[in-house]
């Protein structure tokens, strides 16, 4: 540090009175925000710009402690609200320390290392999805369902008895599953009441439909759905409930409580993960995801994997709770005033943001759907930055009234077009005016048309300039012709140039190499290229082709079904209404869709012109029939993000592949060494058989790769079906049977 010779030590009197200042305020602004998120259940920020002004305060505190006598971060929660009778907690509900980064977490190890003098690398932690819900005490006396509260601030919580008494028999036992002599006098379980993501999606379809306001997440519908005065609401939403931890234990002679760290004498348990495995034999929900491991870089992994297989379940989380397993250890590593030293919160990274709404515009789609989209101020969400977000169409629009001005929360989950979930009302400009729907195309000023009873707005004119772009760029994309360098910028191109009208056109643009050069920014070398894939999308198998049609309600999982049933474009089209809806998996909508698309004269001369060029009709070289599938390509990606690159495992390309799975449903959980998910669901596809996502009594075989959901092994052992692993599953594809 360089001495200040001056004397003059006014500066540091305003370097300090700046910084007093800043955390005033921070202080200020977390409370107001613990309000709105605890109390009120309607936040105005996103939870990552929560932390980042929590992180920013205790960063202000450590580097000045002299200013932290009276600003310390000790608040959890909010207080509790005015409609429910107060409940004062036996033992606090603590807050959680957090981490961001590996880095954060091995200073967590490195604190535990210094506290406990072990070896880090031996201590065992549990390992906890972090539930995106409502944390809620509840107690059993006697073994019976008795009362429930919030946490509230930690140390005072809301009385919800009433309402969380309508879960019983549902999430929650009425009385313990224990025998009479383990039956404790008392037990205070605490965890988390949250909404599934499918029961919100239906809630917010409902008030879609009666036009009432959508609830903002997950968590915020789980939040007001419980904290209701009328139970009646609250049990006529569907919540759930996890337990997490026991609070307090009284049995016939002893009391103690986890959290007072009492010694492994006066409880049934000496670890977290047996006090857990107690609460699963008493009845109460456990989530089968918590995970045992030892040392910090196993507990690093688990985050991983959760980081990116958080969206294969059916509720949100937002991190990891990591806990030093053994209660001995917890006990020597007590809590700070606001949270146990033994564990931490390891955040995912967020997926919403709060930004501006710059602009709203309208994209007109290859069938001429008219869609909203908001332009936003860029904004970094789940590791890329996003600048445009749907509003899907005029009423989603209406319902959120979002408006020009706004500052919008933002939401990106996993691969999903990014959206807008609501408008920050409270930080709307004071003359903003609704957005209305547009009554002309953009592109070609032509009448925009919602036809009643529709939810969407079309753009009539076949000839539209934005409908032939997006047909053409649908036709090269990926999961259809899959033709590189035929993008949007491309092919908006091509079409202002008047080099490209429709599909059809793109196979004659040999003849026209010179035109193309000329082009900007197009020079020999990407003309060459380009002609080159053109070329080579001729060969494409049958299923990409009707995917590249753009057929009403076939998708490329429906593309491959009718591809392999027919074998051929020709076998496809003369096929009845009758003949296609009898197919397992396509149904009468596809069907009929299918029928109508292909009697249609205008499609009829599209398709004589693409085998004209020399497009090929059949899923195979090889002859097919109605009935046989056929190897080449079935490592397309069902979910179309992935290109045809690898062929069937078993059968040579080329060769038909034998039906041996017919009427056979078989799932696939965690990770093949030698195959993608998308290429073993294929190649199940492709041998008659199904592929769902999830395992029931009709499933003939759970294949179990490395790490795997256990909530489908579960289901698997609870239902009887047959598991195998990578090595059975080749046995199963080549023979039919399980080995």
């Amino acid at each position: 540090m360089v001495e200040d010779l001056s004397g003059d030590s006014s500066k540091g009197d305003t370097n300090s009175e700046a910084i007093a200042g800043e955390i005033a305020e921070l202080q200020r602004q977390i409370a107001y925000h613990d309000d709105r998120y605890f109390r009120l259940d309607d936040p105005v920020i996103s939870d990552a710009e929560y932390d980042e002004l929590t992180r920013r305060l205790s960063a202000l505190l450590s580097d000045h402690p002299s200013l932290a006598t009276s600003a310390q971060i000790e608040a959890v929660g909010a207080a509790p609200s005015e409609l429910f009778a107060p409940v004062r907690h036996r033992v606090a509900m603590m807050s959680l320390d957090k981490a961001f980064s590996y880095e954060e977490l091995a200073a967590w190890r490195e604190r535990l290392s210094r506290l406990l003098d072990e070896d880090p690398a031996s201590v065992r932690f549990v390992c906890e999805p972090k539930i995106d819900g409502l944390a809620v005490s509840v107690t059993y006396r006697e073994g019976a369902f008795s009362e429930a509260s919030t946490r509230g601030d930690g140390i005072t919580g809301e009385d919800v008895t009433a309402n969380v008494q309508t879960l019983c028999g549902r999430s929650l036992p009425k009385r313990l599953t224990l025998g009479k002599e383990e039956t404790p006098a008392l037990l205070e379980v605490r965890g988390e009441i949250y909404m599934p993501i499918s029961a919100f999606e239906a809630l917010n379809r409902r008030q879609g439909e009666a036009r009432e306001k959508l609830f903002a997440n997950p968590r915020n519908s789980a939040a007001g759905s419980l904290r209701q005065k009328d139970p009646t609401i609250t049990a006529s939403r569907e919540l759930r409930f996890w337990s997490y931890q026991v609070g307090e234990l009284i049995q016939a002679k002893v009391k103690a409580s986890l959290l007072r760290l009492p010694t492994q004498e006066d409880l049934p348990f000496s670890c977290h993960s047996e006090s857990l495995k107690f609460l699963l034999a008493a009845g109460l929900p456990v989530n089968p995801e918590i995970k045992v491991v030892t040392g910090l870089e196993e507990a690093f992994e688990y985050c991983k994997y959760w980081e990116s297989h958080r969206h294969d379940l059916d509720y949100e989380i937002d991190g990891v709770v990591l806990k030093v397993d053994e209660l001995s250890l917890q006990r020597r590593l007590g809590a700070t005033s606001h949270a146990p030293r033994w564990a931490i919160a390891y955040k995912l990274p967020p997926e919403e943001r709060t930004t501006k709404l710059v602009a709203i515009t309208v994209s007109i789609g290859r069938t001429g759907k008219a869609t909203p989209l908001a332009e936003l101020e860029p904004v970094h969400i789940a590791g890329s930055t996003v600048r445009f977000a749907t509003l899907h169409n005029e009423d989603q629009v209406a319902l959120k009234d979002v408006r020009v001005g706004d500052t919008v929360v933002v939401r990106k989950a996993g691969d999903v077009i990014p959206e807008i979930v609501r408008p920050v009302l409270e930080l709307r400009p004071k003359d903003s005016e609704p957005w209305r729907f547009p009554t002309n195309c953009p592109s070609c000023g032509e009448p925009l048309m919602r036809l009643e009873g529709e939810s969407d707005t079309y753009c009539t004119n076949v000839n539209c300039p934005a409908q032939r772009v997006q047909r053409i760029v649908h036709f090269a994309s990926r999961p259809a012709m899959d033709i590189e360098g035929l993008g949007e910028q491309r092919v908006s191109q091509l079409v202002a140039a008047g080099l490209v009208a429709n599909i059809t056109d793109l196979y004659s643009l040999e003849k026209l190499p010179g035109k193309l050069a000329a082009m900007e920014r197009l020079g020999e070398l990407s003309v060459s290229n380009l002609l080159k894939s053109i070329e080579a999308s001729k060969d494409r198998p049958l299923h990409r082709l009707l995917v590249a049609l753009g057929i009403p309600h076939v998708g490329v999982t429906g593309a491959l079904l009718l591809a392999r049933a027919f074998g051929s474009l020709d076998r496809l089209m003369k096929a009845s209404t009758e003949e296609l809806a009898a197919l397992d998996g396509v149904g009468p909508k596809i069907a009929s869709g299918v029928v109508e698309f292909f009697s249609l004269p205008s499609n009829k001369q599209v398709l004589s012109r693409l085998i004209e060029a020399g497009v090929r009709t059949e899923e195979s070289s090889a002859s097919a029939g109605p009935g046989s599938g056929v190897a080449g390509g079935l490592a397309l990606g069902l979910d179309g993000s992935q290109s045809l690159a690898v062929g069937d495992p078993i059968v040579a390309a080329g060769e038909p592949v034998p039906q041996i799975l017919k009427g056979r449903s078989v799932v696939v959980t965690g990770t093949l060494a030698g195959l993608t998910r998308q290429q073993a669901e294929a190649a199940i596809l492709a041998r008659g058989g199904k592929s769902p996502g999830s395992v029931s009594k009709r499933t003939f075989a759970l294949v179990v790769g490395s790490e795997p959901g256990s909530t489908k092994v579960a289901k698997a052992e609870e239902l009887g079906v047959p598991t195998t692993d990578e090595a059975g599953f080749m046995t199963l594809l080549k023979t039919g049977e399980l080995p």
